[in-house]
């Protein structure tokens, strides 16, 4: 006789902006998990979502603990001064979190939040959509398979021209910084996922362009433990014109990660192999989800873990910690 399939984990949506767009479109792909509640302090914005998916709407986790139906999962999706306050309130109340990046804005908050989770024997799981993007993935293993050889140099660029006047990233007070913080964590985990942890780094803000209150463009160097150089560019202010928003240069050949297609060359070969198809958002955020729902069923270790979250919040640290000093200051060891 043939067996029925587990039924869908409720999902609580905190936090209705612009990004829960995407993250819906890609709960449609995931069978693990079900839209069950809508949290929003903007009355607009939560019921949109609500009539949208044809669920309740709550304007805060208060309510929809007292009132809500019950919910298995949660994912936060607020600015980041948000998070330890939503995420604690969430996993006491027995809930797995997926909690967007950057986990927190700072490593203190990181650390009380997982210890939370560890207490309460639940998941919190740090959305960082990058890794989960099929590109990256199969990047990862061909460096597992010695395809590059022993990687030397590491380049990283995330720089498009975003206007930023006017919203939370752009405030320290909600977001903890600026684009270092925002685009950061996605370069911190992507680089540690294909290279290994981070040794030390160094941070420089580049000059202001946009009338806001932290930097705009930003230049992070670190050395990994496993001896690459890498340099990562940020900017929500400047366009650099690059097909690949990743490149590893090692002894035995090059990997490019990029927008429209990914390739490989090894040493001594004519012609690049293209191994993939480029970024396609809702694809990372759904597999981003399912491994969320594994993790929400008991299905084993997820992709990111609590050191990788930890550690996305704390190389950031240091790196706006080594801008004010003006020099290399080592990551500590989690």
């Amino acid at each position: 006789m043939a067996e029925h399939p587990a039924e869908p984990a409720a999902l609580v949506l905190v936090g209705c902006g612009a990004i829960s767009r995407a993250y819906l479109s890609a709960l449609e792909r995931v069978p693990g998990l079900r839209l069950a509640a809508a949290v929003d302090r903007d009355e607009g914005a939560r019921r949109t979502v609500a009539e949208a998916n044809g669920v309740p709407a709550f304007a805060d986790v208060g309510q929809l603990l007292a009132h809500g139906p019950r919910c298995l999962a949660a994912l936060v999706l607020t600015p980041p001064d948000t998070h330890e306050a939503l995420t604690t309130q969430l996993l006491e109340a027995g809930l797995h979190v997926l909690c967007e990046k950057p986990l927190a804005p700072t490593v203190a908050a990181a650390q009380r939040m997982l210890s939370v989770a560890r207490s309460r024997d639940r998941r919190l799981m740090l959305g960082s959509k990058f890794r989960y993007t099929a590109d990256v993935q199969k990047a990862h293993e061909l460096l597992q398979q010695g395809l590059c050889g022993d990687v030397v140099l590491y380049e990283n660029v995330f720089c498009a021209f975003v206007a930023m006047t006017g919203r939370w990233n752009a405030d320290p007070a909600h977001s903890g910084g600026g684009v270092l913080i925002d685009n950061g964590c996605h370069s911190v985990d992507v680089a540690r996922y294909l290279l290994g942890p981070i040794a030390r780094v160094q941070a420089q803000f580049g000059r202001r362009v946009q009338d806001v209150p932290v930097e705009d463009t930003a230049r992070l160097l670190f050395t990994s433990r496993s001896g690459a150089l890498g340099v990562v560019d940020l900017s929500w202010s400047l366009f650099k014109e690059t097909s690949a928003y990743v490149r590893l240069h090692g002894n035995e050949g090059t990997i490019e990660i990029g927008w429209q297609q990914s390739r490989y060359k090894r040493r001594g070969e004519a012609d690049w192999t293209v191994f993939g198809r480029g970024y396609d958002k809702i694809a990372a955020f759904a597999a981003q989800l399912e491994d969320f729902a594994r993790a929400v069923a008991g299905g084993g270790h997820p992709v990111i873990d609590d050191e990788d979250a930890l550690a996305s919040v704390s190389v950031i640290d240091c790196a706006y910690r080594s801008a004010e000093a003006e020099r290399w200051l080592d990551v500590p060891s989690p």
